[in-house]
């Protein structure tokens, strides 16, 4: 397997080989922890030295008491060339390997052993390899040494890997590398190459649990209970068997007393040496005890704190240690610790439990709470799930599962919620659930993208929750799923049984359900809902930012209101608070909508910041509805800026997920997306396919708020490609609307459409009220369209001047916020209106082309292709091409370069011939 950020390591290997293979010789001591990546290194330098005779031992702890058994090893592939040797030489290393019963004199070994290497190198380099040394036999630990230091005039090299530094012992004064744990972004290298394509959650947890070992990152993703909140209160993350043996073998060594300690240390998971020695008395645990603990290398003390070496030396410890003892060890802890230590004398007494236990589960029950007041919701959920194992009944076991699955989903771990939940369901039915859990199952449906069946749950589950507050947040994001599931029909309903619910004698939420009824009832035509709306700048913003995300309405729907910004600002606070409680699906579902909110006020960099952040933690937390939210912010940002890719890889991705869900409103988003991506580059009746399902009934992009925001685009398509008749029933909705929520945009965008069909007299205007309206709101791309349609109108009026102005300014916006497509259109409109006139530039020079061909000779002018064309006036190019083979002769002119400089932008009812 490719080693992963060991650079440094492999390019000082190397350069010693390299120096090797050029006659100079030398020798390196590899140490650090079990697993840490050293015989990985000693491979990588055995693979580089595939021209050099290599010689390689393992030390092992069965023959660490047998003189020379590693030499034995290491030496017995070129016995043969003992006989190479001066006699005193061979006849000791004969010795020493057990070959005669000669005497041995470890001075002559390791001269035996020098020379041997020497005479293999006369031949090609040497490589000595030597893993595990710090279980090789004393003898052979001196004798390579000895040989190690005097390597230098040989080429050869020594290398050896062990646990210890080498300051002292037989290694002493020789180079040395401690070799240390990988970073973070190699370690996530490491697990995705165990596991490819694992998700976001396993790989930051086992990140998290290995602190940088390789071999812990290689086998912790393997196994099932990689710690994820999951693990019992008071007991490490359990570890696979090669962990396990690579660091209770060190541990074996030491005397019983010491071993106890070490188990009571792994134990106590808060470092307390007081509490460590004080529950360690009944094994023993002495002065001498702490001092082979600290020589060992394995636990590190610190004034009252103490440490292990490792995180996983803590974890292999207590994994390896017989369940009975740890019983045992769990026992004593509790018993040391002072009554107000709740949670971990809980900790302790659960992991001590052989069975079912209602005071321990009783007790984990209090330290969840307690964990929940402090906002640890992870492990609020670990204890609650643990207290229900230990819960004799099954009441009570439902009752603590449907607890752990609201922490685990306020902490976003969303997966873990559900299991939870299905758990506390087969054990005490739906009601208690609903009760406890708050109606989580609902609020799981609508988090992973089902609308529909969210609603049905969300629904019951307000009608049945005691708590008022609880029942009206149900209820809110009952009326929000049937939005999100485009059915006007479940919105309405949804929200008569919202406004039917008693608000318990709170008056907060009693002033909350005028503002939840101004928010939602949008579309109501039969008036009964019908309320004023919303007053952005009033207590209803206020209120909306102080309370939880499902009272919040739609990032659209706030926009179709025109009233983001107040809420946007809300919304930061609300962002700044989940922060700080991590509250991570909470928090994903917030910066998605800044995102929009973003977006939608010319703030491109922001938006783009909280959908990335918003979509990492979407798809940490399993909220998929969230992340198809983030997805969509980044491809109508792509569709401006005319990035084609990204809008077909962010649309493609909403779309697989939305449509078999029936997420009309994320399916419309979607396909709004596409078609403001066609109409900015110049795809007119592709964009118009895109945009006009939004308001077929029945169609799975089919949602009025998206439809609405989205009119304004559909308009200006339709006008391209000469559909007037949904022109005008976009600018009568937008119109509607504008009177109704005096939204800025709106006002803006029905000015605008009137603009584009009115007379002359009165399309100047309907263009400098929608200026006025642009400059009062908040979205400079809206004002920077408006200014390019409005130059354009002015240089068909040769308006030179005054268009020039316009097109100059709406070329500059779209430059800073980066909308290429909008910004070359701009620039070649200003081109335009600075083209000299030749001897045909005069406005009689179009005398004589009928209506259509000058309509062609126009675009044709204006540098769009054939198929452009055709486009936009819904004929085939081929009669384009027709109608220009017959404009030309008529204008005198043979190209379209001559086109280009032919004045053809006059008022066609009063230069263009009768159609023929």
């Amino acid at each position: 397997m490719e080693l992963f950020g060991r650079r440094a390591e492999t390019a000082a290997l190397d350069r010693l080989l390299a120096r090797a293979a050029d006659g100079t010789g030398s020798g390196l001591v590899l140490w650090g922890e079990p697993g840490i990546g050293k015989t990985a290194l000693l491979e990588h330098a055995v693979d580089t030295a595939a021209d050099a005779t290599v010689l390689r031992c393992r030390g092992t702890r069965m023959e660490a008491g047998l003189a020379f058994a590693a030499l034995h090893e290491l030496l017995w592939p070129v016995t043969e060339r003992l006989a190479t040797l001066p006699e005193p030489q061979a006849a000791a290393l004969r010795g020493a390997l057990g070959m005669s019963a000669d005497p041995t004199n470890r001075f002559l070994i390791g001269a035996a052993v020098l020379s041997l290497l020497s005479g293999l190198a006369r031949e090609r380099p040497v490589l000595v390899v030597v893993d595990d040394a710090q279980w090789i036999d004393e003898a052979t630990a001196h004798c390579l040494g000895f040989v190690t230091r005097r390597v230098r005039t040989e080429p050869a090299v020594v290398l050896l890997a062990g646990h210890d530094d080498p300051a002292s012992g037989p290694w002493e004064g020789l180079p040395s590398c401690e070799v240390v744990g990988l970073r973070d972004d190699d370690a996530r290298r490491v697990v995705d190459a165990v596991v490819p394509g694992a998700e976001e959650a396993l790989i930051a947890r086992t990140v998290r649990s290995a602190g940088g070992n390789p071999l812990a990152l290689r086998e912790l993703p393997t196994l099932d209970d990689v710690d994820d909140g999951g693990t019992p209160p008071g007991q490490p993350p359990a570890v696979g068997p090669r962990l396990r043996q690579a660091f209770c073998a060190r541990a074996e060594a030491l005397k019983p007393a010491t071993r106890a300690l070490l188990l009571v240390a792994a134990a106590e998971d808060r470092g307390d040496r007081d509490v460590v020695q004080r529950a360690g008395a009944a094994w023993g645990v002495d002065t001498s005890s702490w001092d082979e603990a600290q020589r060992s290398g394995l636990l590190r003390t610190t004034g009252p704190r103490l440490e292990f070496r490792h995180p996983l030396v803590r974890a292999a410890l207590y994994d390896g240690a017989p369940f009975a003892e740890r019983q045992a060890v769990h026992r004593a802890l509790a018993a040391v610790l002072p009554d107000d230590a709740v949670e971990a004398r809980a900790g302790h007494l659960a992991a001590a439990a052989g069975g079912v236990d209602e005071d321990v589960a009783a007790l984990l029950e209090q330290a969840a709470a307690r964990c929940l007041r402090r906002s640890a919701g992870p492990t609020a959920a670990s204890t609650l799930r643990r207290a229900a194992e230990l819960s004799p009944d099954p009441a009570d076991a439902a009752r603590r599962l449907a607890a752990a699955a609201r922490a685990a989903w306020d902490a976003g771990h969303v997966e873990t919620a559900r299991q939870l939940l299905d758990d506390a369901g087969r054990r005490g039915g739906d009601d208690p659930v609903v009760r406890i859990s708050g109606g989580l199952r609902g609020i799981l449906e609508f988090a992973d993208g089902r609308p529909e069946r969210a609603h049905h749950y969300l629904a019951q589950d307000a009608a049945a929750a005691p708590d008022p507050r609880v029942a009206v947040e149900l209820g809110a994001v009952a009326v929000r799923a049937a939005w999100s599931a485009g059915r006007t029909d479940l919105q309405h309903e949804a929200l008569r049984r919202l406004l039917d619910l008693d608000a318990g004698g709170d008056p907060e939420l009693a002033a909350l359900l005028p503002v939840l009824r101004a928010w939602w009832a949008c579309y109501d035509e039969t008036g009964d809902l019908a309320p004023p709306a919303p007053d952005g700048s009033g207590d209803t913003v206020g209120r909306l930012g102080a309370v939880p995300w499902e009272f919040l309405p739609p990032a659209p729907l706030l926009q179709a209101w025109g009233v983001e910004g107040p809420v946007h600002e809300a919304l930061q606070l609300r962002i700044a608070h989940l922060r700080r409680r991590h509250e991570l699906a909470a928090l994903a579902m917030a910066l998605a909508q800044s995102a929009v909110l973003d977006r939608a006020a010319g703030r491109w960099d922001a938006a783009g910041a909280a959908a990335t952040e918003g979509l990492r933690l979407a798809e940490e937390v399993g909220a998929g509805h969230v992340a198809t939210q983030c997805r969509l912010v980044l491809g109508i940002v792509a569709a401006a800026r005319g990035d084609d890719t990204l809008v077909e890889e962010h649309t493609s991705r909403a779309l697989a997920d939305s449509v078999g869900r029936g997420v009309r409103a994320l399916t419309a988003s979607a396909s709004w997306v596409r078609g403001r991506a066609a109409l900015f580059g110049g795809r007119p009746q592709e964009a118009l396919h895109q945009l006009m399902p939004l308001d077929e009934p029945g169609h799975d992009a089919a949602h009025t708020t998206v439809a609405l925001l989205a009119a304004p685009d559909t308009a200006e398509a339709a006008m391209q490609v000469g559909r007037l008749d949904v022109v005008r029933a976009k600018t009568a909705a937008l119109g509607t609307w504008a009177g109704r929520t005096r939204a800025a945009w709106a006002r803006n965008a029905a000015h605008r459409l009137r603009a584009l069909t009115a007379d002359s007299s009165e399309a100047e205007a309907a263009f400098r009220a929608a200026l006025d309206e642009a400059r009062r709101g908040d979205d400079p791309f809206e004002h920077a369209r408006t200014r390019l349609l409005y130059g354009e109108w002015l240089r068909r009026a040769r308006r030179r001047a005054d268009a020039g102005r316009e097109l100059a300014a709406a070329a500059e916006t779209f430059d800073r916020l980066g909308a290429l497509p909008l910004r070359t259109r701009a620039l070649r409109e200003q081109d335009l209106t600075e083209r000299p006139t030749g001897h045909a530039g005069s406005p009689a020079a179009a005398v004589g082309l009928t209506v259509q061909e000058l309509r062609v000779a126009q675009l044709a002018a204006d540098g769009l292709t054939n198929r452009e064309i055709a486009a936009r006036l819904l004929i085939s190019h081929r009669t384009v091409g027709h109608h220009l083979a017959a404009v030309y002769p008529k204008l005198g002119i043979t190209s379209r370069t001559e086109l280009a400089r032919v004045d053809v932008s006059g008022d066609l009812r009063l230069r263009a011939a009768p159609d023929a």
